[in-house]
């Protein structure tokens, strides 16, 4: 069911406000009056994916179209984002998701590393983070892949134990479901395609600091903080809330069962694996052929349809790829506008000053502090990504920071910054819902998560990116 209409109307009246609110602020020197109704608009729009009084893609479809009316954007700007490859980049890598759960490929996964993996509580986590990563380049939803696919396992293994919100909580669903949450957050860092927003910071990066991060670009800067992260965290949200139960023989026994349950791998699952795999080779070797991205997956999805992996019904009907197409296509639009007309770098220059006689390491580190902390006023890692990294990166840029090491950085951290609250992404209501943590132990655990991730992914990153020549 919808919000309740006073409610949703309550939503529509902030919406409205803050877009009103910035056409009667004064105009900064050198903004057209094109270029600030513009500005109007993309902030009632970024509040309107905060608030969602209606889904993300009709909001963005209504901004379009008023920015379009009032001729703010000319009718070939207003739709010249949904030629974008890296838009059909993000609609592709949704098809695979539909065709790793519709095969049941994601549960086989999860249930082959629990049975690997799941004799004891810590192994517990350590298997749901390997299934998750294994899965993460094709599913660029993060609450498709943590809610949808990790989730029901891990409080099926906690109520194996009878471990349920209250009293028995503590015994292991609150670790598992800590655990599981926090480690899809940083899975959502480690691929271009493992989170629906992180394309879009890759063409924020192009647009605002002239940067092109490739899919392999990415991996390759994130693989070495991201095995520290996934080895450690498992480990650390332990010691941060012991379960009381250390030993979980049986949950090997249920794994096994359920694998049963499914049954041998069919020839859908086969072929999947194989089509997804040559993708991946594709998208590493795009150096040596020089393809897009996009045309690699958009092959990867004919084949998929070809091969009888999926029909061409599951991909019409796959709503996420569609909805995602039209808000990620708008804000594109409106974000390129923003920097053709000047916007953008009108208020990183009004903001420069307060970074003057930093060094560039100095302030590219301030900013993504500011950065990843602002994130306990979003409830969207798309509207954060949307609203801030722009501007961001332009400062740290003007700062003197290397471009691309402040593009990785504020990309990887769009996803990082999730982990400090139960609303701060998708998944966030889903595992904080399930009742089994309070809230003080979350904020506690996610505080200190984001702080080893900061250690970890800027700290040791920076090495990394330093010893990759990136700066």
């Amino acid at each position: 069911m919808g919000a309740p209409a006073p409610n949703r109307l309550a939503r529509w009246a902030i919406i409205l406000a803050a877009g009103l609110l910035v056409l009667l602020l004064p105009r900064p020197e050198g903004v057209s009056e094109q270029g600030w109704r513009l500005l109007a608009i993309f902030v009632a729009t970024v509040i309107g994916l905060i608030a969602q009084p209606i889904p993300m893609g009709a909001i963005t479809l209504l901004a379009i179209t008023l920015a379009g009316l009032t001729k703010t954007v000319s009718a070939e700007m207003a739709f010249s984002a949904f030629a974008n490859p890296t838009i059909w980049l993000i609609v592709a890598a949704f098809l695979f998701s539909r065709s790793v759960v519709k095969t049941g490929l994601g549960r086989r996964i999860a249930f082959l590393f629990v049975r690997w993996f799941g004799s004891s509580s810590l192994r517990l986590g350590y298997a749901l983070a390997g299934a998750d990563l294994v899965v993460s380049p094709f599913i660029p939803s993060d609450t498709a892949r943590a809610g949808g696919i990790i989730f029901p396992i891990a409080r099926s293994l906690a109520e194996s134990y009878d471990s349920h919100p209250g009293p028995t909580a503590q015994r292991l669903g609150a670790y598992l479901m800590q655990c599981a949450y926090h480690i899809g957050c940083t899975t959502a860092a480690i691929f271009l395609t493992s989170m629906a927003a992180n394309p879009l910071a890759a063409k924020f990066a192009k647009d605002t600091a002239n940067v092109e991060i490739t899919w392999n670009m990415w991996a390759l800067a994130s693989c070495v903080p991201a095995a520290i992260s996934v080895s450690l965290l498992p480990w650390l949200i332990y010691r941060l809330d012991r379960p009381e139960l250390q030993s979980t023989p049986e949950a090997r026994a249920m794994a096994q069962k359920e694998l049963q349950a499914i049954g041998p791998m069919s020839r859908q699952e086969v072929a999947l694996i194989a089509i997804l795999l040559a993708v991946i080779v594709g998208w590493v070797t795009q150096s040596v052929h020089g393809l897009h991205p996009a045309l690699i997956a958009i092959g990867g999805v004919s084949l998929i349809v070809l091969s009888g992996v999926i029909s061409w019904e599951d991909v019409i009907g796959e709503r996420r790829a569609w909805d995602a197409l039209l808000w990620f296509g708008g804000l594109i639009m409106m974000a390129g506008g923003l920097n053709q007309l000047g916007v953008i770098k009108a208020f990183t220059n009004a903001l420069a000053s307060g970074l003057q006689g930093w060094s560039p390491l100095g302030a590219l580190v301030a900013l993504v502090l500011a950065y990843t902390y602002i994130h306990y006023g979003f409830a969207s890692m798309t509207a954060h990504i949307t609203a801030l990294y722009p501007a961001f990166l332009l400062l740290a840029v003007a700062n003197g920071a290397p471009a691309l090491v402040a593009a990785l950085a504020l990309a990887y951290f769009s996803n990082l910054n999730a982990s400090l609250t139960h609303y701060g992404t998708g998944p966030a209501p889903i595992f904080f819902g399930s009742g089994y943590v309070s809230q003080v132990t979350w904020w506690r655990v996610g505080f200190v998560v984001v702080l080893f991730n900061l250690v970890v992914w800027l700290g040791l990153g920076l090495l990394w990116w330093k010893v990759l020549g990136l700066w």
